[in-house]
């Protein structure tokens, strides 16, 4: 359980929400993104890269999506000559719209993890 406490306190954490998603796209960078991934134990490629470009241009452009589905749809044509899906998750094993988003410093749509069927932590 989050201390709301412990977070209003630290200053450093004034940037992100409890669970650790970012408030600003001004506030990412590349060493954030680095950095997550590495907690996430991913080393970052070029085709890493290449998802968060595509996902940070995307909501620049049109903004937040409603659903995880729509952008897990969008991501999979995108990437469709890559591989799509497959190739998605092989690059973010925890899902591509989630995994990524948090690496890319993007909102993680509502729906993207459903914890009602519990954790596999």
């Amino acid at each position: 359980m989050v201390d709301i406490l412990k977070f209003i306190l630290n200053e450093t954490a004034n940037k992100t929400d409890p669970e650790g998603h970012m408030f600003g796209l001004d506030e990412w960078n590349p060493n954030i993104a680095r950095q997550r991934a590495q907690d996430a134990g991913i080393e970052l490629t070029p085709k890493h890269w290449e998802v968060i470009g595509f996902l940070r241009t995307r909501y620049k452009e049109q903004g937040p999506v409603a659903h995880a589905r729509e952008l897990t749809q969008v991501l999979e044509v995108h990437f469709e000559t890559d591989g799509g899906r497959r190739f998605l998750y092989r690059l973010f094993p925890q899902g591509p719209v989630r995994q990524a988003s948090l690496i890319a410093g993007l909102p993680v749509p509502a729906d993207a993890a459903d914890k009602s069927f519990g954790s596999v932590r």
